[in-house]
């Protein structure tokens, strides 16, 4: 095999998150090196978790020999004891030594002194990818068309429609997604109900709710990757499906509560129960309506999303749906804040400080 001209490279970031410039970086290494180790050190003052940015990287270049570490050392280019405490973080991440540094910014020359290697730059005036995370953190719309797909997935909005039969969860999902000029995802259920053997009259079994679970949720996490904005509107999700199994089997579903609770969205948008039931062929809950929607009532009010109750004409729950999407979409993901609390486990923690690996 033809030897490439670096046998070990090392590339160390946040990676925070993921952009097109990270990626061009990554790959130069890769083009001119046998090996390539990127590091991901985190602080413990951000959001993601190390290991989910370092599934980012795994998810575009497999190539790639990924590992992350904690690193709160201060970033001062001047302090030697602030350099110990990154090269003991950084060398302690490496399996064996390296070769070539590739950085894009100057910091790289010390770097790679200090690690006895060459220093690579790779596009210093960010003119082949013309971002870095802290825009992207600040405006991620503004930067979706850097976002590799799996990053494009952790940043999207997700906004559920729910409701009782014939509540008119299709027609604001439809609507709301054209509003805002994005995708949304049809109710697999209704799907599944039309091919199911027996159709629609034939007796439930658990684990068709299972299925009809787990493929709503495959649909939402594809088409979470390939919105045209960071927001996705789905009509129905998991506690839908739970409820039905409890209407039909007349019990809970350990398995779909399960994936409901992992799944939690960033917004509810409840359709109200008020408007006339419409039969369609599939539909057989009229009689039971104003009840399955108190349930929703109840379910929602017992989980961690926030959630609202839409009601009136079409117009009117589109208007208060949109007031509510438009909120959320100003709150963002609170990675440009002060504080930042979203998608993380345990408290709100103070946003990182730029620096040496803030790229």
């Amino acid at each position: 095999m033809t030897r490439r001209e670096f046998r070990h490279a090392l590339i160390i970031g946040k990676f925070y998150p993921l952009h097109a410039g990270h990626l061009n970086l990554v790959r130069a290494a890769l083009a001119r090196s046998d090996r390539v180790t990127v590091e991901v050190l985190t602080t413990s003052a951000e959001l993601v978790p190390g290991e989910v940015r370092a599934g980012w990287i795994r998810s575009e270049l497999p190539q790639a020999h990924v590992v992350t570490g904690l690193d709160d050392a201060p970033v001062d280019y001047d302090s030697e004891p602030a350099w110990r405490e990154h090269l003991t973080v950084i060398r302690a991440l490496l399996d064996a030594p390296v070769d070539a540094v590739f950085t894009s910014d100057a910091y790289g020359a010390e770097l790679a002194r200090r690690l006895g290697a060459a220093w690579v730059q790779v596009d210093p005036g960010r003119t082949l990818a013309a971002v870095s995370g802290t825009q992207v953190r600040a405006d991620p719309a503004g930067y979706w068309w850097a976002l590799p797909r799996a990053v494009r997935a952790w940043f999207t909005l997700r906004v559920v429609v729910v409701g009782a039969e014939s509540t008119g969860t299709t027609t604001l999902a439809a609507a709301l997604a054209d509003r805002f000029g994005t995708t949304w995802v049809p109710e697999f259920g209704r799907e599944w109900t039309d091919v199911r053997p027996g159709g629609p009259t034939a007796p439930w079994h658990s684990g068709e709710f299972d299925l009809i679970a787990r493929e709503q949720a495959r649909a939402e996490d594809a088409a979470a990757e390939r919105v045209p904005v960071p927001l996705l509107v789905c009509d129905t999700d998991a506690v839908t499906t739970a409820l039905f199994h409890e209407r039909y089997l007349g019990a809970a579903s350990a398995s779909v509560h399960g994936l409901a609770a992992s799944r939690v969205p960033d917004l509810y948008l409840l359709t109200g129960d008020e408007i006339p039931f419409v039969p369609d062929g599939q539909r057989d809950g009229e009689h039971i309506r104003h009840a399955m929607a108190e349930r929703f009532r109840e379910v929602l009010a017992q989980q961690p999303a926030p959630w609202v109750e839409v009601r009136g004409s079409r117009a009117e729950r589109l208007a208060e749906a949109a007031t509510q999407v438009t909120a959320l979409l100003a709150r963002g993901h609170g990675l440009a804040g002060p504080r930042a609390a979203r998608r993380a486990d345990g408290p709100a923690a103070p946003a990182a400080n730029g620096g040496m690996l803030s790229r």
